[in-house]
């Protein structure tokens, strides 16, 4: 079902007769408060609540690494850190687990958070040897969060096993999490290309976006997704008149590929 999960209507209808809600809608990366206001602070809040009033007993909600991003990169963090968001990004993902954590302990619903490093095939630089999360390692977390019995609220890292990693993952790994891959594999071809970047970027554990005050979004809404009658023709053509604002949030995925 096509829906803004900024609009409550919409988030009751898509969270109607089912019992786990992977919420994967979201503005993805750093930009202007706008879009991430309207997708990840009113949206998520929305998913929340229109859960709840339906029942649904279960929702992932995959935060971010950004939400700890001005960690040092020579600092090994688990689970129980203070929040550090690198961004206003990372402030709405901190949200979303203040969100969740609410709703288990008022409401008793169980609330799977998994702090996403980077899904990608392969890692693509030296920052994702770090937080380089596999495909098929990204499956089994979210089967382990759907189908484990004893979730309440729980926090865990979504990385593979990977040998330079930052954060101590020993509560995924109690919920029976056994990563399959390890970004080392990558590690020799990554380094030989890699030129040194930003200091502060280098520094922290967000990177770029401990920076930039924005990041190209990876996942706009594609051209054929567009209504094609002349009301919604009209309606592109004055907002092509107009500054550059960001797209409306929609429930969907995230890009498999993304400036994380």
């Amino acid at each position: 079902m096509r829906a803004d999960i900024s609009k409550m209507a919409d988030a009751l209808r898509i969270t109607k007769g089912v019992e786990a809600v992977v919420h994967l809608g979201g503005y993805s990366v750093e930009g202007p408060w706008e879009g991430i206001l309207s997708a990840n602070i009113i949206g998520c809040h929305n998913v929340f609540e229109a859960a709840r009033r339906n029942g649904v007993k279960r929702i992932l909600f995959p935060t971010s690494n950004h939400a700890t991003g001005f960690y040092r990169r020579d600092q090994t963090i688990d689970h129980h850190v203070y929040p550090k968001p690198d961004s206003r990004y990372g402030v709405s993902k901190v949200f979303g687990e203040a969100l969740g954590s609410l709703y288990a302990d008022k409401y008793g619903m169980e609330v799977f958070c998994m702090r996403i490093g980077n899904v990608n095939p392969r890692p693509i630089d030296k920052r994702r040897l770090s937080l380089w999360f596999s495909p098929r390692d990204l499956a089994q977390l979210v089967t382990i969060g759907i189908e484990h019995p004893d979730i309440r609220f729980e926090i865990v890292y979504g990385i593979s096993a990977n040998r330079r990693a930052w954060y101590d993952n020993r509560n995924a790994y109690r919920l029976g999490y056994r990563p399959e891959d390890d970004s080392e594999v990558f590690a020799a071809e990554i380094l030989a290309r890699e030129q040194p970047g930003d200091p502060v970027a280098e520094k922290y554990q967000g990177g770029l976006f401990c920076v930039a005050e924005e990041i190209p979004n990876p996942a706009p809404i594609p051209a054929g997704a567009r209504s094609t009658s002349p009301r919604a023709a009209a309606a592109r053509a004055r907002a092509r008149s107009q500054p550059r604002r960001p797209r409306p949030a929609a429930a969907g995925r995230k890009p498999r590929r993304g400036r994380r």
